[in-house]
Order: C-alpha cells, then sequence, then structure tokens
C-alpha cells in the first residue's frame, strides 16, 4: 500500500503534479488522485461561491459519496442557503454537512459584544469559521478548496498540493490553473446553479455583514471586508 501523504511527511514526497492542458486544467487528474490516495480522509470545505459550484461538479464525477462541509456561521446571504439546498437536489449521493461554531451569535455577543464583525473581524472569522474547520479537518488528512491562483496575491503561489500550516495536514487546490473566465465559461456550458448575488457585482461572496459589491474590476475580492485592510477569513493564510 503507498504510503499517505499528511502533513507530518509531506517534505519526505516528491512534488506531485499534473497536467494542466486539458480541459479542465489539471483539475480532474488532481481530484483523481487525490480521492484515490485519501478515500474518506478527504474533505472539501466549501464556500458555495461559484468556484465551489464548479469544483462540486467536477468532485461529483471523481466521487458521487464525497463529504463536503459548508461553515455556516449563521450570517450567510439568503441566497447562498437557497444555492445549498438546489445542490443538495442536484447530487444527492453527496455528504453536505453545514457546520455550526460553537458559540451562537446571542452568546457571541454576550461574550463580545454586539456585531463583532465590525469591532474585531479577525476574532470573529476564528469564532465562526476557524474554530469549526478546525473541528472538521481533526479527523482528515488532507482537505479541497477552491483557490485559484488568479483570485489575489496572496494566491498567486498556490500548488495543486500544499502543507497547510494553519490546519496542520495537506491542502489539495485543484482549480489553482482556471482563470474567472474559466470558471464561468464551465458553469454555463454544464447549466450549473449558482448564487444569483453573481449577477449583482459580487464576484466573491462571504458573509451579508462584510460582503459587499467588488468595488475594484481588477480585484475580485475587493468587496470582501471593504474599508478595513482584512483580505482573507484566516483559512487559507
Amino acid at each position: 500500500m503507498t504510503e499517505l501523504l499528511t502533513y507530518e511527511n509531506f517534505a519526505q514526497f516528491p512534488l506531485q503534479d499534473f497536467p494542466a492542458d486539458d480541459d479542465t486544467k489539471g483539475a480532474l487528474e488532481t481530484l483523481k488522485w487525490a480521492y484515490s490516495h485519501y478515500g474518506d480522509k478527504l474533505i472539501y470545505a466549501c464556500s458555495f461561491g461559484i468556484e465551489g459550484i464548479v469544483l462540486i461538479d467536477l468532485i461529483y464525477q471523481v466521487n458521487k459519496q464525497a463529504k463536503i462541509v459548508f461553515l455556516d456561521t449563521d450570517l450567510h446571504f439568503k441566497e447562498t442557503y437557497e444555492l445549498i439546498e438546489k445542490v443538495k437536489e442536484r447530487y444527492p449521493e453527496l455528504e453536505i454537512e453545514l457546520k455550526k461554531p460553537s458559540l451562537t451569535l446571542e452568546e457571541q455577543a454576550k461574550q463580545f459584544g454586539e456585531e463583532l464583525w465590525k469591532a474585531q473581524p479577525n476574532k470573529c472569522c476564528e469564532i465562526r469559521k476557524i474554530l469549526p474547520l478546525n473541528e472538521v479537518l481533526s479527523g482528515a488528512v488532507a482537505w479541497l478548496s477552491g483557490l485559484r491562483r488568479e483570485q489575489s496575491e496572496t494566491r498567486q503561489n498556490t500548488q495543486y498540493i500544499n502543507q497547510d500550516n494553519r490546519f496542520k495536514s495537506v491542502k489539495i487546490c485543484p482549480l489553482i490553473h482556471w482563470t474567472w473566465k474559466d470558471i464561468w465559461r464551465y458553469a454555463h456550458k454544464h447549466q450549473l446553479d449558482y448564487n444569483k448575488l453573481h449577477d449583482n457585482g459580487y464576484p466573491s461572496i462571504g458573509c451579508s455583514p462584510c460582503t459587499q459589491p467588488a468595488i475594484n474590476a481588477d480585484d475580485l475580492r475587493s468587496g470582501r471586508w471593504s474599508g478595513t485592510g482584512k483580505t482573507e477569513c484566516g483559512l487559507h493564510l
């Protein structure tokens, strides 16, 4: 049996790469390798943005019983929750879990004050995203992410397979070579459901209090935490 690639032995494995010249720019081959290597030890943490929808469709071609986790902060747009229900109908075999934080919004307000996302956005992300994903990944060796190199400067060096120091795991990113146009071309070709906020100037969609339409056409994430200097929730740093 082939030794499992883990966070601890990452440096001992040769760098895994996949041909990026096929129709999916290496994504489908990456997923085939990932599920054959990790099986049920692999989890996809999905935000249900358009990249996530494309990746779910690709995953379904490889593993119809894949486990998908959505970090349900209780602060998402109603359109996001409506989309998740549509995805469940389209891919009924998938195991989709809505993972909630240990603190309700009311409990969080009592401990840290109302609207923590305004006063301490990093703390809010820690409570409602980072700690829940820590719990999810405690039983997983590797996880999937829809990161693309084109998305931001902090993501330009993302590889197909990454040593994730934040969660002490292996992070697999099949879409690194996809452009924004590639994503939408695939979504329209396969008639995928997607969050309708994308049609209203929201290329990147997170929690409703911290997400606005993009203010810079060249920066797809410019509507996230606008005016705060914050660019990431912390999951991918």
